[in-house]
């Protein structure tokens, strides 16, 4: 199956929102990774196969799509409970889940907006998740970047538009990719590292494999450095 990258027409420096304060990334289990900056938490996708925690505490949380491994309707009440200043931000097909319990908190949004959540500036880039199969319908799938320099695409292959990523959270596994477009992913958004995400299915010994084809001994992914960070194990950006 033919896939088509949207490229940049041009690299700036970062989003609007682009910062030199240092971030913490920590992975929290497969898609799902959590950010720190200046005392403030946001969580991405925190579905099923993420540590079971891994949104408690959140000031914001960002989910990129309503499949259950990046959302999860009761880890999310979990948090908003657990932190009345909580918010959510994420697409139609999630929020109208949520948004009736937690009024003023869930917040819809799409490609091309822009907000500011627990501090962070983030942009909106995609509109569908990646093809598993023709028969299956696609849904809607947004990625986000974080201060003008990390990019979490959700389940797609989305290149943010005009932008130069410092950290793409790499989607290495799925049922709707291939080894071989993760590769080309990475050169298409040409990033400064790759950070592994949606790897839960994948075994140590894939890891290995795949680590190899990621990494100098195999392929490659241009000039990315490419990490894959165990749950729990932490980055500073």
């Amino acid at each position: 199956m033919r896939h088509d990258f949207l490229r940049p027409a041009e690299y700036g420096q970062g989003g609007p929102g682009s910062t030199m304060i240092s971030m913490k990334l920590t992975k929290k289990g497969h898609a799902c990774v959590r950010i720190e900056k200046d005392g403030q938490a946001l969580v991405i996708d925190p579905g099923a196969f993420s540590e079971e925690d891994a949104a408690v505490g959140a000031d914001a949380i960002l989910v990129t799509h309503e499949h259950f491994d990046h959302f999860n309707e009761e880890r999310l009440r979990t948090a908003l409970d657990a932190n009345p200043a909580a918010h959510i931000w994420t697409l139609s097909s999630v929020s109208g889940q949520i948004s009736a319990a937690f009024p003023g908190r869930v917040h819809t949004v799409g490609e091309g907006d822009t907000f500011t959540a627990a501090g962070f500036d983030i942009e909106v880039h995609g509109q569908l998740h990646a093809v598993i199969h023709p028969d299956i319908p696609r849904i809607t799938n947004v990625g986000y970047l974080v201060d003008g320099t990390l990019f979490h695409p959700g389940d797609a292959l989305t290149v943010p538009a005009g932008r130069q990523v410092d950290t793409l959270m790499l989607p290495v596994h799925a049922p709707w990719n291939k080894l071989a477009e993760v590769l080309d992913y990475v050169r298409a958004v040409d990033p400064r590292r790759a950070v592994d995400v949606h790897d839960a299915l994948l075994s140590d010994l894939a890891h290995m494999v795949y680590g190899r084809m990621l990494g100098p001994d195999g392929p490659g992914t241009g000039g990315a450095e490419h990490l894959r960070l165990a749950p729990g194990e932490s980055l500073t950006l």
